[in-house]
């Protein structure tokens, strides 16, 4: 096949995008995503923000079907689309694996609405909402014994031992202080905790940053 014959093949291999199908398309992602940013949001196991990492899946949807809508009626449009991506470098900061299996998840959604498997997508995404759902109840039921370290660093000094205590107990079945380091410009606390439930560990952490915004959480597994 000559140079011109192939250009040709290319300049052929397009089709018109039917604007009725595209809106609902697109309607259908946005949906899906808003539920999958829910189910975060209530049943995720992630220790971050998850409200605000959560309103990520809707975009992040939207914008891969629109591609993959694009790019399925041209041949050379998807040839672009690997030189684009090729030259771009992703640097997102993803702290826990669950984080990154919702971003599949999201992607998973734009990619079949894009290709049209509507009916696939949504059997799909009912199906895996409902082990995830299922695998947080039991993971929830799980965590309700397990002993944590928490450690808390305020390098502006803004939190003291009588804030932290009635937020803590708050939400938790046990409170131990076990170590606190305190200087003119830091203070570093390490209790050892029991949780009355999973959703405890984003409560704590909000109700603990609106005290101190600039506070570090972490939250440590404890052979105790």
């Amino acid at each position: 096949m000559s140079e011109t014959t192939f250009a040709d093949f290319l300049s052929t291999q397009s089709s018109q995008i039917p604007l009725l199908g595209f809106v609902f398309n697109l309607l259908l992602a946005a949906l899906l995503a808003m539920c999958l940013s829910y189910m975060y949001t209530k049943y995720g196991q992630s220790i971050s923000n998850r409200k605000q990492f959560a309103r990520q899946f809707v975009l992040l949807a939207m914008i891969t079907m629109l591609i993959i809508t694009i790019v399925k009626s041209s041949l050379a449009l998807s040839l672009g689309l690997v030189g684009a991506l090729s030259i771009v470098r992703y640097r997102a900061a993803i702290k826990e694996p669950e984080e990154l299996t919702y971003l599949f998840l999201a992607i998973a959604i734009g990619l079949g609405t894009g290709a049209d498997q509507r009916i696939i997508t949504i059997v799909a995404f009912i199906l895996i909402s409902s082990i995830l759902v299922v695998r947080s109840l039991l993971t929830n039921k799980a965590y309700v014994d397990n002993n944590l370290f928490l450690t808390l660093i305020d390098e502006d000094s803004k939190l003291n031992i009588n804030e932290i205590l009635p937020i803590l107990q708050k939400y938790c079945l046990q409170v131990d202080l076990k170590r606190l380091d305190e200087s003119q410009n830091n203070s570093e606390l390490t209790f050892l905790v029991k949780l009355d439930s999973n959703s405890s560990f984003q409560s704590i952490s909000d109700e603990l940053r609106k005290k101190a915004s600039s506070v570090k959480i972490s939250f440590i597994e404890s052979e105790v």
